[in-house]
């Protein structure tokens, strides 16, 4: 089912904030029967800047394709088909190392490594900062 709805859908990118879901009806009507427009928001019900636009057939999708790079409010819009959500693409890349944090330091031998003038760390040889708030 939901392959099926998104064959007949596209992605509009690029839209302006101010533009409504009527607007964008408008602008792709003349590719076919416009079905629905989602113009996606954040948290904050403020527009993110794209669009998708679902026909009733799924020819329509490719003349909404050739409207790519058409102009609304101003602003080039970017067409594309709209893929299908694939749970798991987005995998778990694990931590990075962090190149501040504990650096584990080998051994080597040799002459034994004295503080200039008797006080004071070795420059390389102190322990990692650790973020004290107070």
């Amino acid at each position: 089912k939901k392959e099926e709805v998104d064959s007949r859908s596209i992605y509009v990118g690029n839209v302006d904030y101010g533009c409504t879901p009527e607007e964008v009806q408008q602008h792709f009507q003349s590719c076919g029967t416009v079905n629905r427009v989602t113009i996606l928001t954040d948290k904050f019900g403020q527009p993110k800047g794209f669009a998708y636009v679902e026909y009733v057939e799924i020819e329509a999708v490719q003349n909404a394709l050739l409207r790519n790079e058409s102009e609304l409010h101003g602003r080039q819009l970017k067409v594309s088909a709209k893929r299908t959500n694939v749970p798991g693409m987005k995998q778990y890349r694990g931590r990075s190392p962090n190149p501040y944090y504990g650096s584990r330091r080998s051994f080597v031998p040799g002459p034994p490594m004295y503080p200039p003038y008797g006080y004071g760390r070795l420059p390389g040889l102190r322990c990692p900062m650790r973020y004290r708030p107070y």
